[in-house]
């Protein structure tokens, strides 16, 4: 059994990052969309809008960090040295937009304090999408250990995967406002809905022929028979999608905009999955190159299958409760 360790620990940790992507990925995206606004008062609706989950949502990067580094310890030591900067900054960021949620419910002053939320959304997201890029593309590594520079993760793809995101978690936060609020706050998010879904479609095409092209091994795992007979239902499937989020942003729907953005989400996250799988960190070391000594897998194993069903039974209890609209002028306590 200690040969399936591995797998079943990346599979918790992609479970973690997933749902990171979803739940994180929206209220970030509300962030991105903060400008946008008329006034501080259609802020606080965008705000009141995701206030009982925003916390909660940044458990999973926790699990998936914590995960990592507990089950993939070698794989920790080279992505860490490889990334320092753009991680460091993420996590800045994050505590940024947490400091300026918090503090501008109780100041008399809020603008100040939502364009400090701002920037914390997009420092955040772009951070998060060069690390995303660098892992896709490859890390240099020799002998189990790191052999780039301290600034090898800024590169045209990392930057195209961070301007990525923010269309990615713009369509999230859009169609979550869509979905979640009403009146003016609701019509300017649908229209902003039309646009972030293009620019989505744009840039997953943009990844999905930049890393073929550039990567070999990618390539072979798309296109080489019998795998491309295989493979070929998920972009298909993702035009699906598009085409029912696009039908479902014109004609006035309010859940299945929402839905559509998390679909086409986790199809890309597929594809990723199926390019680098059984890699941890391309191009060279795979989950079992990685894995940790099977006792402290199966150790943290136990405790991770004891609580993850508490962590996503309040998840669902969570939103079951704050389920609704949120309207102009509603508290937040």
């Amino acid at each position: 059994m200690e040969w399936y360790l591995p797998p079943i620990w990346a599979a918790i940790i992609g479970l973690a990052v997933a749902m990171y992507i979803v739940l994180d990925g929206f209220d970030l995206g509300i962030g991105i969309t903060f400008p946008f606004a008329r006034d501080e008062a259609e802020r606080d609706q965008m705000m009141r809008s995701i206030a009982p989950f925003w916390d909660g949502n940044e458990t999973w990067l926790v699990l998936g960090g914590a995960g990592l580094f507990v089950a993939f310890p070698r794989a920790y030591a080279v992505i860490m040295p490889a990334l320092y900067l753009p991680v460091i900054v993420m996590l800045l960021a994050l505590v940024f937009r947490g400091i300026a949620f918090e503090f501008r419910v109780v100041s008399h002053s809020k603008s100040g304090w939502s364009q400090a939320f701002f920037a914390g959304s997009i420092v955040a997201t772009v951070a998060q999408g060069v690390i995303l890029g660098n892992l896709i593309q490859g890390i240099a590594v020799k002998d189990g250990g790191y052999t780039g520079g301290s600034f090898d993760w800024a590169n045209p793809f990392a930057l195209l995967c961070g301007l990525a995101l923010i269309a990615g978690y713009g369509l999230l936060g859009a169609t979550w406002l869509t979905m979640k609020t009403d009146g003016p706050v609701a019509t300017r998010a649908r229209q902003q809905a039309k646009y972030f879904l293009p620019a989505v479609l744009i840039f997953m095409a943009a990844v999905s022929l930049w890393t073929p092209l550039t990567e070999a091994r990618i390539a072979a795992r798309w296109f080489s028979l019998p795998n491309f007979y295989y493979l070929w239902p998920v972009p298909s499937v993702t035009a699906l999608i598009a085409f029912a989020t696009w039908r479902g942003i014109v004609t006035g729907r309010e859940a299945l905009p929402f839905l559509g953005a998390i679909g086409l989400f986790m199809l890309g996250y597929l594809g990723l999955v199926i390019s680098n799988f059984p890699y941890l960190v391309p191009p060279s070391l795979t989950v079992w190159d990685t894995a940790a000594a099977p006792s402290s897998q199966t150790f943290m194993l136990i405790g991770t299958l004891v609580l993850l069903p508490f962590v996503l039974g309040y998840i669902v209890l969570i939103y079951w409760l704050f389920r609704g609209k949120v309207h102009a002028g509603d508290s937040y306590h």
